[in-house]
């Protein structure tokens, strides 16, 4: 029994270390080719205003947008119970009001993981762009760039990574390293159940 307990813990150690590795190399990734749409994955918002983690994401995707990166961003997310505003609508109004056209805005604004974030970005450019094989570069913060550079690859996306450099997460040792921490947990969480 001892032998088993040990053999757990050694397998629950190694799973961390190796995804905790996964994530950290995948923080620094920043590539943002010419691609067909930029995709912000959505983040919290209050009544309409995006919170400083999501307008980090918003600034970034604007940023890449006005360099000419894509021509168009999807902002992703839906709401809490309650919530009148959708992060995806959120974010498209944040942009509009600092400069992005409105015809170069795309939402999904019914989804609530991650997954879902991609898996809904995914069908709004199918139905608007209809491409065969988007490209598009994906913004979010650097702890989340691996599970997400993943699921987009399981979804069929040919997705780039593009962190935000500037979110509150980022700024703090303590609050970065908890998110890598769930980042760990959520990596599991997803290649057990693949999103369902």
């Amino acid at each position: 029994m001892r032998r088993v307990l040990i053999g757990i813990v050694i397998a629950v150690l190694l799973y961390f270390a190796v995804t905790t590795v996964l994530v950290t190399i995948w923080m620094d990734k920043d590539e943002h080719p010419k691609a067909d749409a930029i995709v912000v994955l959505g983040a919290a918002q209050y009544d309409g205003r995006p919170s400083a983690i999501y307008a980090a994401r918003l600034e970034h995707a604007v940023d890449l947008y006005r360099s000419g990166v894509a021509p168009v961003i999807v902002f992703t997310g839906g709401n809490e119970p309650g919530d009148r505003f959708t992060e995806g609508g959120s974010g498209a109004r944040w942009a509009v009001e600092h400069g992005i056209p409105s015809d170069a805005t795309l939402v999904e604004d019914t989804s609530r993981t991650t997954y879902e974030n991609l898996k809904g970005a995914k069908q709004v450019i199918d139905m608007h762009l209809r491409l065969a094989h988007p490209r598009v570069v994906v913004v979010s913060d650097p702890f989340h760039m691996f599970r997400a550079m993943k699921q987009a690859s399981d979804l069929g996306l040919v997705a780039y990574p593009s962190p935000t450099h500037t979110s509150p997460i980022s700024a703090s040792h303590a609050s970065l390293t908890a998110a890598v921490l769930r980042e760990d947990i959520a990596l599991g969480g997803y290649l057990i159940t693949r999103g369902r």
